[in-house]
Formats: C-alpha cells, structure tokens, sequence
C-alpha cells in the first residue's frame, strides 16, 4: 500500500480517525502552548504563594484568568499542562527513535545470519527481556542521573527488546521466500537482501508496534517523574504534577492531580487505538 492509501483507510477506520484527532489536538496544543497559557514565563514557571491551588476559571488579581486554576505554587495550570505535554511527546518521538535504531540491526543480523551470531544476539535479547522495565530505567536513570536528555536514553535502551524481537521473527519467517532465494542465486550480498529486500517487509508490524511503544514510553517517562527521577524543576512534566498534587485527592483541589493524569490517560490512550487501527489497516495479522 502506498503512504496516501494507508492514510486514506485509516482516516476510515473509527479507531483511527479518533486516535489521529486526539494525538493531532494534542500535538498543535504543545506547538502552541504558549498561546494558550496564562504566563508568558520559561516553562510558566512564575510561582505566587499568595494565589496557590485556587479553583478552575480563576481570575487573578491582575485580571489574568487561569482558566485550569493554579498548581500549588500558585503558578498557571493550564500553561504546565501543555507544556507538560512537550516532554511526553519529545520522550516519545525520541525514546521510540533510540529503540529502533538499536533493536531492529540487532534483530536482523540474529534472525539473517542465524546460528551462533543468533545464538548470542538471542541471548543478549533473553537477558535484557527478564529485566522488568520500570526497574532497568530507574537503574539507568540513577546511572546516568536526572535531567530530560537522561531519560530519553534511558527510556529507549529498555525498549529496544519488543523491537529486535519482532525484526528476529519476521527475518526469519521471510528467510525462505521465493525472491530471498532469487537474490541469492543472483549473488547479491548478504548486506543487500537483508536490507533491501528483507527489511521493507517488516515496515509494517514495525509502525504498529511503534505505536505502542509510543504509549509505553510516556507511562515510563510520567512514573520516572513522579519518582522524581524524571524531568526535573522548572520543566513541568505530567508525571510531576500528580507527585506534586496528589494529596489534593482528599480535598476541594482533586483536580490538581486529576487533570494531568487524565491528559496522560487521553495521550495514551490515542496512541494505543491508532496501533490497533493500523494492525488493521497494514493487516498485519495475515
């Protein structure tokens, strides 16, 4: 299928024309968050105890309306939500990005070349698999230390295993293939038909799977930042802001805490229903 048909069949697919407006919204209020926010501020930092957790539509003394209320320290909530949302798309992008640049060579050269090369890339994959995730990215986070870059690398050296997984398997399976062995009978270079003719059939399950990896990524980047290992103050992060306003559950403020987790409920959720509409629109199932 080419790239406008796969649009055109998931603009089709309900699933997908849902989860591609809500990424979409998501992404035009992260580009333009500033436009939305109460203060013009690096990161809407501005802190004023004297006007801290008020209620939503909240009009400030200079007439500035916060239309979210105001966190803890008094600062806009609505403009710490969206650019809240920066760092878990950045993480996302970028997280996914590293997972893939190292699982799928790893998963190739194991599922092509076989034997002991796939006996070790398999063992490696095992090792790194039996790790859970949360407790690999908090190592690597303590490692590596706090800060935003940090967890990028973090989040994707854990993620690479779905990765190589996948590519191994689906090497393997398109191994016998008719045009495989005709490349070979035509002496073409190992290197050639694993990358030219091989990989771009796993294009595919490779793009679902990103997706979901999406998901998995933001969840870790939000639990790594209400551990306080994450991204770290002034930079507003989803994960931070429940850390920061979970108390508020029990009293008149709950939706301190409530609106981030319901922005990363939402986020998600959309990347999630955008992998299961394209598994069905790239049918990777048969």
């Amino acid at each position: 299928m080419t790239l406008k048909a796969v649009l055109a069949a998931l603009w089709r697919h309900p699933l997908g024309r849902t989860g591609a407006l809500v990424l979409g919204a998501w992404l035009l209020l992260a580009i333009f968050a500033y436009a939305f926010s109460a203060d013009p501020a690096p990161w809407a930092n501005t802190m004023n105890l004297a006007e801290s957790a008020k209620p939503m539509a909240y009009t400030a003394a200079d007439g500035t309306t916060h239309w979210l209320g105001t966190d803890r320290y008094g600062r806009d909530l609505t403009g710490r939500l969206l650019l809240g949302s920066r760092v878990s798309l950045s993480v996302g992008f970028i997280a996914v990005g590293i997972a893939m640049l190292v699982g799928i060579p790893i998963g190739a050269w194991a599922g092509y070349y076989g034997g002991r090369v796939d006996a070790a890339l398999s063992a490696l994959i095992q090792v790194f698999w039996s790790i859970p995730s949360l407790l690999m990215v908090m190592a690597l986070s303590f490692v590596l230390g706090k800060g935003f870059w940090q967890v990028f690398v973090a989040v994707g050296l854990t993620s690479w295993v779905e990765v190589a997984r996948l590519v191994r398997g689906q090497v393997i399976a398109w191994k016998p293939a008719e045009f495989v062995q005709a490349a070979r009978v035509l002496g073409y270079p190992d290197r050639r038909i694993l990358w030219k003719h091989i990989m771009p059939q796993t294009i595919a399950p490779l793009i679902v799977l990103a997706a979901s990896q999406f998901a998995s990524a933001i969840l870790l980047e939000s639990g790594l930042s209400f551990l306080g290992l994450g991204a770290q103050p002034p930079m507003p992060s989803w994960g931070g802001m429940i850390r920061d306003h979970y108390a508020y559950l029990l009293t008149g403020q709950a939706h301190l805490a409530l609106i981030p987790g319901l922005a990363l409920a939402t986020l998600v959720l959309a990347f999630q229903i955008l992998g299961t509409a394209l598994r069905d629109v790239l049918d990777v199932r048969k």
